[in-house]
């Protein structure tokens, strides 16, 4: 079969395209391998790899050196990590970090999830928003191209992708200097599941020329439908990698780790996992494995850290979890329903029947090497960021204050 394709010979932006004609008929393809000997995906290749190949950025800030009320002192650099959940309640979350006590106050923000051209998000570039609105310098590398809308409630919103990608971003109040992503070997085949996908993640990398100094920023999404082995595998990568880059700066990793303690490569491996954190009492793993992943389920990941040098403990608020589950989260569990079969959620009620039908886990952390919190400042965990169109995302953003 032949395909007539017609492509931009120049994009105004590395991210325009004319791919989204093609969506409907790549979506067809229900794994990675069978798509990619196709003749329409060897024909759409080139653009697609273009697109999925770049990390645009553009700068916001003014030239001025810039101070912030809030800050703990002159010297100290304040981060936020947040996964921003594609960015769905937009308006809220520029309002959030323009005028949250501790979220304003940022030099940089590690940012994960975000959408440009998506139908969930109005087809916003969600990263250049965000920076634009706040005055700051932006790096976004577009991570999938998404061929259909999303997965659970996504799928059934208004509209259609205009540009169908999906990524991570860094935003600094300052320069960001050679700025480059790490690409990341996916947990799961992404073209097999409703929700069909090309690429991988991808790990946004920036040398931030801050006041205080320079350093290199990463802000990192580990893959969540994977095993605890793959995710200290992508970590390892992004490590690997570090090591290395000229000159040697300090560092800061920070973003969503998806350390759920869970195999999620496959749904009856969530569901194994489930029966057996059950057996081990639903209240021992609320208290002690959900908020402390590093303590057993996620430990490889962790003592690779270590091993190479970068502290956490005393980066992060141990113990405070980032993302809470309730049971009647309709939302959330037409998510769910997209992976794991129905007759599981019965057994998901009962098992949190004691725990009011709610739990939480430590998905967020930051991770440094050559940085020590700044003196008299606490990690932050922010949590019940709401507005009127109820909560900003399914994550808690994690705040630290930290000098070179």
């Amino acid at each position: 079969m032949s395909y007539t394709i017609e492509l931009e010979t120049e994009a105004a932006s590395p991210l325009d395209h004319k791919l989204t004609p093609h969506f409907a008929a790549l979506a067809k393809f229900d794994s990675t391998k069978t798509l990619a000997a196709s003749s329409l995906y060897q024909e759409l290749r080139p653009e697609i790899e273009r697109v999925l190949g770049h990390v645009v950025q553009e700068d916001f800030a003014g030239a001025e050196t810039r101070t912030h009320s809030g800050s703990v002192a002159s010297a100290a650099v304040r981060a936020t990590a947040w996964n921003i959940e594609r960015g769905k309640q937009l308006p809220g979350i520029i309002r959030a970090l323009k005028n949250h006590p501790a979220l304003r106050a940022s030099d940089v923000l590690l940012l994960t999830e975000l959408d440009y051209g998506m139908a969930r998000t109005s087809n916003a570039h969600v990263a250049r928003e965000i920076a634009q609105s706040l005055g700051m310098n932006y790096a976004f590398a577009s991570c999938y191209l998404a061929l259909n809308k999303g997965s659970g409630v996504e799928a059934d919103v208004e509209g259609e992708n205009e540009r169908g990608l999906h990524g991570n971003a860094l935003l600094s109040r300052y320069p960001l200097r050679r700025t480059h992503a790490v690409s990341l070997p996916n947990g799961k085949d992404k073209m097999a599941g409703k929700e069909k996908r090309l690429g991988q993640q991808r790990a946004v990398v920036a040398d931030i020329e801050h006041p205080a100094g320079e350093f290199r920023a990463v802000s990192l999404h580990l893959d969540a439908h994977s095993t605890q082995r793959h995710r200290w595998r992508q970590m390892r990568l992004v490590l690997d990698h570090l090591e290395r880059l000229e000159p040697r700066l300090p560092v800061l990793i920070g973003g969503d780790w998806n350390t759920s303690t869970y195999n999620s490569r496959r749904a009856v491996y969530s569901i194994l996992g489930y029966a057996r954190r059950v057996a081990m009492g639903v209240g021992n793993v609320v208290r002690n494995h959900y908020p402390y992943p590093e303590r057993w389920f996620e430990r490889k990941l962790f003592r690779e850290l270590e091993r190479r040098g970068y502290r956490y403990r005393e980066l992060n608020a141990l113990g405070v979890c980032t993302l809470h589950y309730d049971v009647g989260d309709a939302a959330v569990n037409t998510n769910m329903g997209d992976w794991i079969p129905q007759w599981c959620f019965p057994f998901i009620n009962w098992a949190l029947k004691k725990h009011e039908g709610r739990c939480s886990l430590k998905l967020d952390w930051f991770a440094g090497k050559g940085i020590t919190p700044a003196a008299g400042a606490q990690p932050q965990v922010i949590s019940e960021l709401r507005d009127a169109g109820g909560v900003l995302s399914d994550h808690d953003p994690i705040v630290l204050d930290f000098v070179l």
